[in-house]
């Protein structure tokens, strides 16, 4: 079990309440860390269950990494089922969520794929709040053939489309679907591929409700960044895109 630490809420939260989110301290309450690359701080997960789910719900997130969302469904008393293709991933999820917590949610984990939740009923979810991997900017496993972080953005696009229809799928009527995508840059043009996400969930049959941008804090100008940065006239990509989708 996780050693025990005598801090488990943040200090001072309040819900955010403007479209562009920014969290220079990412947060380290409960079992947080930062040691899993590319996880999103808990400060997202927290701002979106309280606002877009209740107490009970049942909330899903399918690319659930390194169990962000998980803990953060735990604290505030939403059951959740997080999946990941990744056991490493999973084992993590397990590890994060061991903790005792008075009137916490439950956490279902599943090995399974994104793009087919076949175990997963037809409008069954309260709220989806995922964080899938950018296309192959951060791999994630070696040799797993599922795993959507080895696609190249043309590649990863297509199979967007298989996880916006399941998430419309199991999705009820009326709730959300939240989630966070950034872009990237290939010879020297910026690749959108947070936008073309967002009309693949649009396509899919969902209806845009906010777009939020977050701030990055991780991207700095210094050293070999800032000199390429000058050299090559190009600005570093310092934010990410979190759509809320209503189904």
């Amino acid at each position: 079990m996780e050693k025990k630490k005598e801090k488990w809420e943040p200090d001072n939260f309040e819900l955010e309440m403007n479209t562009v989110w920014s969290f220079p301290d990412r947060g380290s309450w409960a079992t947080h860390d930062s040691k899993w690359r590319g996880n999103w701080s808990p400060y997202i997960p927290r701002n979106l269950l309280l606002r877009y789910s209740n107490e009970g719900d049942l909330v899903l997130d399918q690319f659930a990494g390194g169990g962000t969302t998980l803990v953060e469904a735990k604290l505030l008393n939403r059951n959740i089922i997080g999946i990941d293709i990744n056991s490493v991933a999973l084992e993590r999820c397990k590890e994060k969520v061991n903790f005792e917590w008075e009137n916490g949610g439950k956490v279902y984990i599943h090995k399974g794929d994104a793009r087919n939740l076949d175990f997963v009923p037809d409008e069954s979810i309260d709220f989806i709040c995922t964080h899938p991997p950018y296309a192959n900017i951060i791999q994630y496993s070696e040799d797993i053939e599922e795993d959507l972080s080895h696609c190249k953005v043309p590649e990863f696009l297509q199979e967007m489309k298989s996880v916006a229809s399941e998430s419309n799928r199991v999705l009820k009527k009326g709730k959300f679907c939240s989630i966070l995508m950034g872009d990237t840059r290939q010879k020297g043009h910026v690749i959108p591929i947070s936008l073309e996400v967002m009309k693949i969930f649009e396509s899919s049959g969902f209806r845009l409700k906010e777009i939020i941008i977050k701030e990055q804090h991780n991207c700095k100008a210094t050293g070999y960044w800032k000199t390429n940065s000058i050299k090559y006239n190009f600005l570093l990509l310092a934010h990410e895109y979190l759509f809320v989708f209503k189904k």
